[in-house]
């Protein structure tokens, strides 16, 4: 038994759900509309969404393993657009490193990185990034996949050394340091 498709997600109050079955592929389709955006989710698994009175539940035909792994994909799936267009996600990032800082430039964001260039930054459509100062970076929007996305995109300029720590690096996030290279 899937246990995290089973449980229903209940709908804020300012955020629509819609179901809109018979798509490309007999596909259903599940957007969700909120204060933050519109989100849509296209699902090709047997398990079928039904909405009533502020809460959506997920139900399966069979118990076979890929059903079950969809069930809870799915649901879990269908509960991060609820709250992305409610609360939206944020992920930090801190710059280390001499010389190394990022600042805005209108909707984009110049990074100096030890490069001899430096590089530009256009975040895509529904994605937010701003400086907040020199060494501090926030990714924000309503889709958790493209927030996840795009924050790993500006880490992937330079990626934290092992040496001596440099490098674009989630806040919070632990580098295992090295010692010195010894002939």
């Amino acid at each position: 038994m899937s246990r995290v498709g089973k449980n229903p997600i209940k709908i804020p109050t300012g955020v629509t759900v819609e179901v809109i079955s018979g798509g490309r592929f007999n596909h259903l389709e599940v957007k969700v509309t909120g204060p933050k955006g519109v989100l849509s989710e296209s699902m090709r698994a047997p398990v079928t969404v039904n909405v009533t009175d502020g809460v959506v539940t997920l139900e399966r035909p069979n118990e076979e393993k890929q059903t079950k792994s969809y069930h809870g994909l799915y649901r879990a799936l269908i509960a991060d657009m609820v709250i992305g267009v409610t609360v939206g996600y944020v992920k930090e990032l801190q710059i280390e490193g001499i010389g190394y800082r990022a600042e805005a430039k209108g909707t984009s964001v110049v990074f100096s990185l030890g490069f001899s260039h430096k590089i530009e930054y256009n975040p895509p459509v529904g994605i937010v990034v701003e400086a907040v100062d020199a060494t501090n970076i926030k990714v924000s929007g309503a889709s958790k996949h493209l927030v996840g996305q795009e924050a790993a995109r500006i880490r992937s300029y330079r990626k934290p050394e092992p040496y001596k720590g440099k490098g674009v690096r989630y806040k919070g996030e632990i580098i295992k340091r090295k010692s010195v290279k010894k002939s």
